[in-house]
């Protein structure tokens, strides 16, 4: 699978997401679950939103060590 989440990226959507669920389950909203689609997006560093509009966070080089 091709990545297009960088590092920083990956970090900001597991956190984002995890806040999303903890105020999904607070506020007693189905609206939680997006905070699971957010924070696989960050597991798996690929986001089929970003590849639709070409945008990618992820720099190969930094990588290859």
């Amino acid at each position: 699978m091709k990545y297009n989440v960088g590092k920083t990226e990956q970090i900001f959507r597991v956190i984002i997401g995890l806040i999303i669920i903890i105020l999904g389950l607070y506020y007693k909203n189905w609206w939680g679950i997006v905070g699971i689609l957010t924070i696989i997006t960050g597991l798996i560093r690929y986001c089929p939103i970003s590849a639709l509009l070409g945008i990618s966070t992820y720099h190969k080089k930094k990588y290859q060590e």
